[in-house]
């Protein structure tokens, strides 16, 4: 990427702050870096339409309805309002013990969920405030907080030892390091829950913890839970947002895209009290001023028609069986990983495979955690495309994330098994 602070019209130090002057894993790992037979098990998008009975549905009411094609309000349009407050109230024990469902004033419509995020940081940080990130965490937290002048400081979940099937309980926070980055500084939290990569799904006892010290430090909470109706083998997932003394300081981060297989039509919302979401729509129509109209339209008759056509619970059953098809390869390999509770990524220890020496790694890849070389690797040779996590890591933290390597299982399951095939050959290098 061609970027420079000394051009005749130079980039803003922000950009530099924020790392977008260095190629980010994404374009390094794009379908026109590697072999065009390769497998993609890299980027979190599906390999499946949304559902016929959407596509349907909103291609109907895009020829009779003329408003859907021109601007929406920036809060969002009044049907995915109604659709969100409907779907969602329910889940909040804090309404529930209300008796009320969610307001148009608390919800808001953003140009997906990393839009949603980027308006909330914009609208509620000053320069030199600090955000405080879990790692491993997404990497557009990183930008999203630098833009604003701001700080990210970084406090690692743990990983588990030992080889073995692991579980994303066993991905630990040190509290006492939680509290510890703190400062007079900080502003904002980012909980990221169902977790990606990790596939950790808090528990309410973990989350109440960083809700004390969150209080105590009276600081906000981007609750980034875009996976919500992701989460296996009946655990459960809790909203920070409910718990006590909560509600009035977090801001939930929901997704159309992930929900309903259309990760292109950035439509995603935040929830949260008036006076969060009021600051970040204001943000939000200033940047975008609204976002996607027929697009909501859609992603509201999906939220309408999930219950009655059980929707989530049929999806939920698919992604499992997607999850168990890609785990069984490597339980084959002997390959250690992490069995995710929630999200659809699966994070595998790599330590074992050796890349054949002098096996040519770009430039792009060097310098940078070895993960990095063994997906180029991964990609060249085995033919299948993995994430490598350490991207999603501070440089103090690389050594952490550089022994796994991230893979997407939100692909169809004879796609699955094609790479599973290809990736039992890893037992050759180990």
């Amino acid at each position: 990427m061609s970027t420079s602070q000394t051009a005749k019209i130079p980039q803003a130090k922000r950009m530099f702050d924020g790392a977008t002057h260095k190629l980010d894993v994404w374009s390094i790992f794009t379908p026109a870096n590697v072999p065009p037979d390769a497998i993609n098990l890299g980027q979190g998008f599906m390999n499946w339409s949304p559902p016929d009975w959407i596509l349907k549905t909103s291609h109907e009411s895009q020829d009779h309805d003329v408003m859907s094609h021109h601007y929406s309000h920036p809060r969002g349009r009044p049907r995915l309002l109604k659709a969100i407050s409907k779907h969602y109230s329910p889940q909040f024990e804090n309404l529930v013990k209300e008796g009320r469902e969610l307001t148009n004033e608390e919800i808001v419509v953003t140009a997906g969920a990393n839009g949603g995020m980027f308006a909330a940081l914009t609208a509620h940080c000053e320069p030199g405030e600090e955000v405080i990130c879990i790692e491993p965490y997404f990497d557009q937290y990183f930008a999203s907080i630098h833009f604003q002048g701001a700080k990210p400081v970084f406090v690692p979940l743990h990983p588990p030892t030992g080889e073995g099937i692991k579980d994303g309980s066993e991905w630990t926070l040190n509290i006492d390091e939680f509290r510890a980055a703190f400062t007079d500084k900080t502003k904002v939290v980012i909980i990221n829950t169902p977790h990606n990569p990790v596939g950790k799904v808090f528990t309410r006892e973990e989350l109440t913890q960083i809700a004390q010290v969150c209080i105590e430090k009276n600081v906000m909470v981007l609750a980034d839970e875009v996976y919500d109706c992701m989460v296996y083998d009946g655990k459960q997932h809790t909203r920070i947002a409910t718990l006590p003394g909560m509600w009035e300081r977090t801001l939930t981060v929901g997704s159309g895209g992930k929900s309903f297989a259309c990760t292109g039509w950035r439509i995603g919302w935040l929830i949260g009290p008036p006076q969060l979401t009021a600051a970040t729509l204001a943000a939000h129509s200033r940047i975008v001023f609204c976002t996607n109209s027929p697009m909501q339209e859609a992603v509201a008759m999906g939220l309408e028609q999930a219950a009655e056509r059980h929707f989530f619970e049929d999806q939920l059953k698919a992604y499992a069986e997607r999850r168990d098809i890609l785990c069984s390869y490597f339980d084959k390999i002997g390959l250690s990983y992490t069995k995710p509770e929630g999200s659809y990524f699966l994070l595998v220890d790599i330590s074992p495979v050796k890349v054949p020496e002098g096996f040519e790694i770009p430039a792009t890849c060097q310098g940078r955690g070895k993960d990095f070389a063994f997906c180029w690797w991964l990609a060249q040779e085995i033919k299948v495309v993995g994430i490598p996590p350490s991207e999603f890591y501070c440089e103090e933290h690389v050594n952490i994330g550089e022994r796994f390597a991230r893979f997407a299982f939100c692909k169809d399951p004879a796609l699955l098994h094609a790479a599973g095939k290809r990736l039992l050959r890893l037992k050759e290098y180990m």
